[in-house]
């Protein structure tokens, strides 16, 4: 399949950004958010448009309908390989007040879904792999250009890519602004259930209400989270907690059998997850009827050494470039977490500012998606 090329900007004067408005144009909502188009589309407009210009390039199923898409330069050195890597997939379309597929740009932003999170850093990655073959440089070392699926979910695309997989760094696009982000916290997200006895609301006595023992939870937590404020980490601040749903009960004449809530803790890089729940079942251990259902979603913080080969040569190149190159944390969790705890050492860098990822009316600030492209570009000629 052929794609036209973009009308949003001039493809020959701001390539970049006419690569990025054509993959806004792709419906790649994940399955998991609204019956969208899941994200081979992004991965087949990739495949074609690295093939036109002579990179190798593969798909990787991870989902049926939904691969990665992994582009290869050669480099000198054929043992050592730099990964560049950002996901495919967006959240959800509702409740946007802008056109989600439909790229304007408007005083220096372009607007669309997946414009920030994460097409722009896509874009960029894939410009700048181009621009060198194009240019006949031959980088240091290998480089992976991958077009990841599920980030938005599960991580499911990374999860796939990882098993064999041997290189020297990565470096992963979310929106950092452009910031050198070394360290991220990771999140748990489970339930937790309270168990009582039904009973008709007009003799409470003869039952036990779940509600109201899981309020006891739910204060035990808040109480219990003041704590969390006394660790604070030099880039990523402090670990937090939050209940975000409640559900319970079956009518109002009823006394509830039964309460669930859902819990959001992001963690600190020395935090790990099974110490995490152990702490937890002990603080609501005396509360009857409690118990803890396995978590829907694990994620380990990352935190890589500012000493490391890849960030030092990530700082320079932003220092050479005129952009910060003071390292940072990020909130959020992402793919570069994963590559960390296979052994890759990872940094988080790409244009955007985060408060714009999901928005209703998504936008990446233009000059950001061309310096993306010249940071990544320099960095792969960089890294030796």
């Amino acid at each position: 399949m052929r794609y036209p090329d973009s009308h949003a900007v001039d493809s020959n004067s701001r390539p970049v950004l006419a690569l990025l408005a054509d993959l806004v144009r792709i419906n790649s909502i994940n399955p998991a958010y609204e019956l969208g188009c899941p994200e081979a589309e992004v991965a087949n407009y990739l495949e074609e448009y690295f093939r036109r210009r002579s990179i190798e390039t593969w798909q990787q199923e991870v989902f049926p309908g939904r691969p990665n898409l992994i582009a290869r330069l050669p480099g000198r050195d054929a043992s050592r390989r730099l990964i560049f890597e950002a996901h495919t997939d967006t959240v959800g379309i509702g409740g946007m007040t802008i056109p989600p597929f439909d790229p304007v740009v408007s005083d220096g932003r372009m607007y669309g879904r997946g414009s920030c999170d994460t097409k722009a850093g896509l874009a960029a990655m894939a410009y700048a792999a181009v621009s060198l073959k194009r240019d006949g440089l031959l980088p240091p070392c290998e480089v992976w250009v991958v077009a990841a699926v599920d980030e938005e979910h599960a991580f499911g695309g990374v999860r796939r890519l990882l098993p064999g997989l041997q290189a020297a760094a990565a470096v992963v696009s979310e929106p950092t602004q452009m910031r050198v982000a070394t360290a991220s916290k990771g999140v748990l997200r489970w339930e937790i259930q309270c168990h009582g006895k039904a009973a008709h609301s007009s003799k409470p006595h003869l039952g036990v209400n779940a509600i109201a023992n899981m309020a006891r939870a739910i204060l035990a937590l808040e109480e219990d989270s003041e704590k969390l404020r006394t660790v604070v980490h030099p880039l990523l601040g402090a670990a937090t907690l939050s209940v975000g749903l409640i559900q319970g009960g079956q009518g109002i004449n009823v006394v509830p059998e039964l309460c669930t809530i859902h819990l959001d803790r992001r963690l600190l890089p020395a935090q790990e997850i099974p110490a995490v729940l152990d702490y937890y079942r002990g603080l609501l251990s005396s509360i009857p009827g409690i118990s803890f259902l396995p978590p829907m979603l694990e994620d380990g913080a990352m935190e890589t050494s500012c000493d490391s080969e890849i960030v030092q040569t990530a700082l320079r190149t932003s220092r050479t470039l005129g952009l910060s190159h003071e390292p940072v944390g990020v909130p959020f969790g992402t793919d570069a977490s994963k590559f960390s705890r296979a052994g890759i050492p990872s940094i988080i860098c790409g244009p955007g500012n985060i408060d714009q990822a999901h928005a209703a009316d998504e936008f990446i600030e233009c000059i950001q998606v061309e310096q993306a492209a010249e940071f990544y570009r320099n960095l792969m000629l960089a890294f030796v």
